[in-house]
């Protein structure tokens, strides 16, 4: 799998960047995660993917995907605001699992990196989140989040 997006990163523009892949392990400990938000592949624009799903750093506006989840969040919640922005690293602090099932992705090629390693990959950590935590909220998101959630115990 590393030798893979190496050379796809040597032939393509590939998002994160190499020191964003794994942000999603660098917000909390795993053993402190409340709730895990499964989405299926980086953003693939310039500047939006940095290794936590769904979110974009400021001041990248929030894209459609997030913009939907904003609406969601303010039918079900009655005191939630739109925050302004897209950075959803203040959710990862405090355990909000943002992972995606690819953690690569060519520039504007959607699905790029799709099954050629990844998935095995994160259905370990999904795995052991489910097999370890107690209590632990998965939100799957879409069909393949949901294909992907399967064997989660609900």
């Amino acid at each position: 799998l590393m030798k893979f997006v190496a050379k796809e990163r040597e032939c393509y523009k590939v998002y994160p960047p190499p020191e964003q892949v794994f942000t999603w392990t660098q917000m909390c400990d795993i053993r402190d995660v409340k709730v895990v938000i499964l989405g299926q592949d980086p953003y693939h624009g310039p500047n939006q993917a940095h290794g936590l799903c769904f979110s974009v750093q400021k001041p990248v506006p929030p894209p459609p995907s997030l913009e939907n989840i904003y609406r969601e969040l303010s039918t079900d919640i009655e005191d939630f605001t739109h925050p302004g922005h897209g950075d959803l690293t203040g959710w990862a602090k405090q355990g909000v699992l943002l992972l995606n099932a690819v953690l690569t992705v060519r520039a504007h090629q959607a699905t790029s990196h799709k099954e050629r390693g990844w998935e095995q990959f994160t259905d370990v950590v999904i795995s052991w989140l489910n097999n370890n935590l107690h209590g632990v909220v998965f939100m799957l998101w879409g069909a393949y989040a949901q294909r992907k959630g399967s064997s989660i115990d609900r």
